[in-house]
Formats: structure tokens, C-alpha cells, sequence
């Protein structure tokens, strides 16, 4: 709850905060097709950081498509009742969690060996990415050691939470310190610099279009503001002209 109200807090602020000016970055989209084109680099590709940094963009995007790859493996988890062979697909998925761990490793170590990096670093950085790694770490070792956790339970348990039929907890402490940090991940989510994951999208030097010169661009607000001033101008002016005639 904390995770869905909080995002939804942060995707409304950031969708009515004001965009006053056109600021795209260049090589600038010239359409809203070309908008949509940079977006979707930017969110695959990691263009911009690949420019900025070679070594930060591979290991950003080894942790990212890792992720993402984990991620589309866990959704057989939470599917109730019998899985669509659709997820047998998926199954070499797992393997994301080895490219996950190694990306952050690579990011870990940017903040402590680059040392511009490191005098910029809070702690918080620190700590979403220890974060992470535990989570990553985690389940690396409940996929790939003997230390299993029973599947059928875990999937009973998490099936559990979307149809609200609740299921007793797996007990084994790796699967717990694996979901205590999910938890804390969803929690401070909202509130910390991962939102990111949803903020590039209403990044104004990323998702305008650079026509400046064919079309005058101007906030609600500011069009509003524009126009009350315009009514009390006129309205001083019909005062000014009617004490005149009096006069």
C-alpha cells in the first residue's frame, strides 16, 4: 500500500508540475514521433549514459536488464492456479539474477574507486544499492545452491496476496531476508532516487518536442495567469477611461 499510494503521489506531482520553457537537450526530436522514438532508447538503451560514461552504461544495464529479466520470471509466482506454458519460456530467465549481481558490483565499486564519484556519493546511495545486492544475492542462492526453497509454498503464498487468500509464510531465513528486503525496497521506493524509474518519462529536456519556432509554448498555468492579467488590465483601463469622461 505504502509503494501503490506512494507512487501514485509522485506520478501525479510530477504530471502537474509546470513546464514553462523548451529545454530538450540536443540532438533535439523534431516530432512527437521522434519524442517517442528517444523515449523508448533512453528506456531500452540508456543512450545518454552510454554517450556520458561507457563502463557506467554496462554495468547500469547489465543490473537493469537483469532485473527486468528476474522480474518477468517472478510473475509465474504470483499467477493463480495453473501456470500457461507461456512461462516454460522463461525459465532460462533466472540467469538475469547472475547479470543483476554483477551490475551492481560494477556500480558499488564506481562509488568507491572513482573518487568524483565517491565525494558526490550520500549514503543513501550506499544503501539502495547493499540493498539490492541483498536481494539479488539472496535469490541466487535459493536458484542456483541447495539451500531451495519449496516453490509450491512460495507460489501458494504469493498467489495468496493477489487473489487475498492467505497462505502461511516460508520459513527458510534466506527466502525471509530475501522478502524483508522487498519489502523495504517497496517501502522507501517512493520517497528515494529510484524514481527515476518512472520520473524519465516526464523529464522535459527528454520528452519535448523542439519546435519553438513554429509554435509558441506555454503552460496552462502561465496562459491563465496571461489572461487574468489581460481582464484586470481592461478593467483598469474602463476605469481610467470612464473617471476621464466624468472628469
Amino acid at each position: 500500500m505504502i509503494f501503490f499510494i506512494g507512487m501514485t503521489r509522485k506520478i501525479y506531482q510530477y504530471w502537474i508540475t509546470p513546464a514553462p520553457l523548451k529545454i530538450p537537450t540536443a540532438p533535439t526530436p523534431l516530432t512527437q514521433t521522434g519524442v517517442v522514438m528517444r523515449l523508448a532508447r533512453e528506456v531500452v538503451l540508456f543512450e545518454s549514459l552510454f554517450k556520458s560514461n561507457k563502463w557506467t552504461w554496462l554495468f547500469g544495464w547489465l543490473f537493469h536488464i537483469g532485473l527486468a529479466l528476474v522480474l518477468i520470471r517472478h510473475l509465474r509466482y504470483f499467477w493463480p492456479g495453473d501456470l500457461p506454458e507461456v512461462f516454460l519460456l522463461m525459465q532460462p530467465f533466472k540467469y538475469g539474477a547472475f547479470a543483476m549481481v554483477i551490475g551492481l558490483l560494477g556500480l558499488v565499486g564506481r562509488r568507491l574507486f572513482v573518487e568524483r564519484i565517491r565525494y558526490i556519493s550520500a549514503p543513501s546511495d550506499y544503501m539502495m544499492l547493499i540493498l539490492l545486492l541483498i536481494i539479488g544475492i539472496s535469490g541466487v542462492v535459493m536458484t542456483f545452491t541447495s539451500n531451495h526453497t519449496d516453490v509450491i509454498v512460495v507460489k501458494e503464498f504469493a498467489s495468496g496476496l493477489v487473489t487475498l487468500n492467505w497462505t502461511d509464510l516460508p520459513t527458510e531465513i534466506h527466502f525471509l531476508i530475501h522478502i524483508l528486503m522487498v519489502f523495504v525496497l517497496m517501502a522507501i521506493f517512493p520517497i528515494s532516487k529510484l524514481l527515476h524509474v518512472p520520473g524519465v518519462f516526464f523529464s522535459p529536456t527528454r520528452n519535448q518536442v523542439d519546435n519553438a519556432r513554429k509554435k509558441r509554448h506555454i503552460s496552462p498555468w502561465a496562459l491563465k495567469q496571461e489572461q487574468d492579467h489581460e481582464v484586470k488590465l481592461n478593467q483598469t483601463l474602463g476605469q481610467d477611461s470612464s473617471e476621464d469622461k466624468h472628469g
